[in-house]
C-alpha cells in the first residue's frame, strides 16, 4: 500500500459499551478495544492518517512544519532513563553469581572441558592447500556472480530463492567452479536475513559442506554466520543450540586454526543466555575478559539481556550505566533492552518511566522514520563507528548521541503490548499503546496482531471486556492489512493457531469453520504445515466449549460479547 493511503477507518481504536451501533455511533466494524467510553487517549479526526500497512517513509505535506530536534543528551540525561541506580558495578553483580558462599548453596560439578589429542583429530588435512578452480568461470557461476551483487546491492530486487536456485545450477563440485571472490560473496548473501530458520540455515550448512569437501577454508566472518545460524534459527534457544554453537566454536579453533575474536564471544554469550546456561555464560564471560577482548556495543545489550533473563533490576541497571561510562551511543534498541529487562523482574514501573522518556525524547518528531532490516544494520554500524570516535575525540560524542533515535518503534509496542495484553489482560494500557502507535505512524506488523489475537484466545469469553465484536474489529483490520500487502504481514502457523484459538472463545463450530477458510485461502504453507493446522482445527472442533455452545443453541458471536 502507498504511504499515502490512509489508515481503515476500523482499526480505530475507541470505547463503546455496544458491539454494533447504529447511524449515531461508531461506524460498522470498527475496534472497539477501550473498556470506559471516556477514555483518556486523544482522540484524532476522521482525516488523520492511519496507514500501519506501509513500510516506505511518509513524505510530510507542504503545509507541514519541519522540525529540527533540538536534543542534548549529555551522560546525565541518559542516566536519567532509570529512575534509580545502586551502588553496585557489573563485576559485582557477576562475583555474586560465581560465589557460591554468598548466595548460600555450592554450584553443581562441571562441566569438565577437554581438546581431544587422538592422531585422527591432530593430523587432519592441512588447511593451507586449497583447490584451484578453473581460471574461466562457466556460465552458472557467471549468472551467480551478477544475482549476488544485485542481492547486495538492491537488497529488494532478487530474493535468496533465486540465489540458491542458480547455485544449485552449478554444475559439482560447486565450489571448486567458483572462485573465493564468489564464494565469499554467497556467503555474505546468505547469512544476511531478517529471520534465520530451518530453511535459511539447512542453505548456509550446505554451502559450507560444499566448501569443506572441495578442500576450501572458511573465513572467520563465515565461522561467525555458522555459529549465529546454529543457535538462532528456532525461535527459542535450548541447550541443543547452544551446545552446537560450542562445537563449531571448538572446530574453528582446533580444526581450522582461527582464533575467535570479540564476536565470537558475543554469539556463544548470547545463545548460552537465552538457553538458560547462565553458568555457561559467565564462563564466556570470563574467558572473554582473560583474553583481552574489549567489549564492543553488541556485548554491552547482550549483558543487559543477561541480567534481565536472570531477573536482576540491579544487573540491568549496572550493564546499562557501564555501556554509557563506555561511551557507546544510546539509542532505541539499547532502551528496548531495558525495557524488556525491567518487565521480566517485575518492575514495571521502572518500565514504563524509560517509555515515557522515550516518547519525551523526541517531542517535536512528527513521524518515526521507517526502519527494515537492512537499514537497521546500517545504523547499527554507523553508531559503533560513532562509539569508537567518541572515545578518541570524547568532545564530538555529545554530536554523536543527538543523531541517535530515542523514541519508540515497533518493537518497543510489541514488548509492551505482549507484556500488558497477553500476560496481564489489560485493556486500557493495550488500547493506550494502540492509540500512540497511531499518534506515531508506527506501521503494524504481524507480532502485532499475533499479541492481539493471542490476548483474546486468553481473556476473551462470556463477560469479558475482550468481546466479540472487538475481535470482529481486529479481525477486519488484520485482513484490510493483509490484503494490501503490509510489511512482516504473512501468515504462519502461531498466527493462524492464535486466530482460531481466539475464535473458539466465541464462535459456533459453521463460523469457526468459516475462519479457517478464510485463512487457508490467504496462507502460503507447505504440505506438513497445512495437515498440522487440519488437525489443530479437529481439536478445537472437539473442544468441550465448542460442544457445548453447540448443544446450548449459540448461533453467533454477538451472543458472546
Amino acid at each position: 500500500m502507498a504511504a499515502s493511503e490512509t489508515y481503515p477507518t476500523r482499526y480505530i481504536l475507541h470505547a463503546s459499551p455496544l458491539d454494533r451501533q447504529g447511524p449515531n455511533g461508531p461506524p460498522e466494524g470498527s475496534l472497539q478495544l477501550s473498556p470506559h467510553s471516556d477514555h483518556s487517549a486523544p482522540q484524532y479526526p476522521s482525516s488523520r492518517s492511519w496507514n500501519h500497512t506501509a513500510s516506505p517513509s511518509i513524505e510530510p505535506e507542504e503545509s507541514d512544519v519541519v522540525f529540527q530536534p533540538k536534543i542534548i543528551q549529555p551522560k546525565r540525561e541518559l542516566l536519567g532513563f532509570l529512575d534509580q541506580y545502586d551502588e553496585t558495578t557489573v563485576d559485582e553483580h557477576l562475583e555474586y553469581l560465581r560465589d557460591p558462599y554468598m548466595r548460600k548453596y555450592a554450584p553443581a560439578d562441571g562441566p569438565n572441558l577437554s581438546v581431544s589429542d587422538r592422531t585422527e583429530d591432530v593430523e587432519l588435512q592441512s588447511v593451507g592447500k586449497l583447490y584451484r578452480g578453473r581460471s574461466r568461470e562457466c556460465e552458472e557461476v557467471q549468472l551467480l556472480r551478477k544475482a549476488l551483487y544485485t542481492k547486495l546491492r538492491h537488497p529488494g530486487r532478487v530474493g535468496l530463492d533465486t540465489i540458491w536456485a542458480l547455485y544449485q545450477a552449478v554444475p559439482e563440485p560447486r565450489a571448486a567452479h567458483m572462485s573465493s571472490s564468489v564464494r565469499h560473496l554467497l556467503f555474505a548473501t546468505l547469512s544476511t536475513t531478517e529471520r534465520k530458520d530451518h530453511k535459511s540455515m539447512l542453505r548456509y550448512f550446505a554451502v559450507v559442506a560444499d566448501v569443506k569437501n572441495s578442500g576450501f577454508t572458511l573465513t572467520r566472518k563465515e565461522w561467525h554466520g555458522a555459529m549465529s545460524f546454529a543457535s538462532r534459527y528456532v525461535a527459542t534457544t535450548t541447550e541443543v543450540e547452544t551446545e552446537a554453537a560450542l562445537r563449531l566454536w571448538r572446530d574453528m579453533e582446533v580444526n581450522a586454526g582461527i582464533k575467535g575474536n570479540e564476536v565470537t564471544f558475543n554469539i556463544l554469550f548470547d545463545s548460552a543466555s537465552k538457553a538458560g546456561k547462565f553458568n555457561l555464560a559467565e564462563m564466556i564471560y570470563e574467558e572473554m575478559t582473560t583474553r583481552g577482548f574489549p567489549f564492543s556495543r553488541y556485548h554491552h545489550v547482550s549483558l543487559i539481556h543477561f541480567f534481565g533473563l536472570k531477573q536482576v533490576a540491579s544487573g540491568v541497571r549496572a550493564a546499562y550505566k557501564e555501556m554509557i561510562e563506555a561511551g557507546e551511543i544510546i539509542d532505541t534498541v539499547v532502551l528496548n533492552c531495558v525495557i524488556a529487562g525491567f518487565i521480566r523482574c517485575g518492575e514495571e514501573d521502572a518500565a514504563d518511566r524509560v517509555y515515557e522518556k522515550m516518547k519525551a525524547s523526541n517531542a517535536n518528531l512528527k513521524v518515526v522514520p521507517h526502519r527494515d532490516y537492512t537499514m537497521q544494520k546500517s545504523i547499527t554500524k554507523v553508531l559503533m563507528m560513532f562509539a569508537k570516535v567518541g572515545k578518541k575525540h570524547p568532545d564530538m560524542r555529545s554530536n554523536f548521541q543527538q543523531a541517535a533515535l530515542l523514541s519508540p518503534d515497533l518493537r518497543t509496542y510489541r514488548i509492551l503490548i505482549t507484556h500488558y495484553g497477553v500476560r496481564l489482560g489489560d485493556l486500557t494500557k493495550v488500547s493506550q499503546f494502540l492509540d500512540e502507535m497511531k499518534l506515531y505512524k508506527v506501521p503494524l506488523h504481524g507480532s502485532i496482531f499475533l499479541a492481539l489475537f493471542k490476548s483474546f484466545a486468553v481473556y476473551g469469553g462470556r463477560g469479558s471486556d475482550w468481546s466479540s465484536s472487538r475481535l470482529d474489529s481486529v479481525w477486519d483490520a488484520f485482513l484490510s492489512a493483509l490484503d494490501s500487502g503490509a510489511d512482516g504481514l504473512t501468515i504462519g502457523t502461531w498466527l493462524a493457531m492464535a486466530v482460531l484459538n481466539a475464535f473458539s472463545k466465541h464462535s459456533s463450530r459453521d463460523q469457526l469453520l468459516d475462519i479457517y477458510e478464510c485463512l487457508r485461502s490467504r496462507w502460503d504453507l507447505n504440505t506438513a504445515d497445512s495437515e498440522f493446522m487440519l488437525g489443530f482445527l479437529n481439536r478445537l472442533l472437539q473442544g468441550d466449549d465448542l460442544i457445548n455452545r453447540r448443544k446450548g443453541g449459540g448461533t453467533g458471536r454477538g451472543l458472546w460479547s
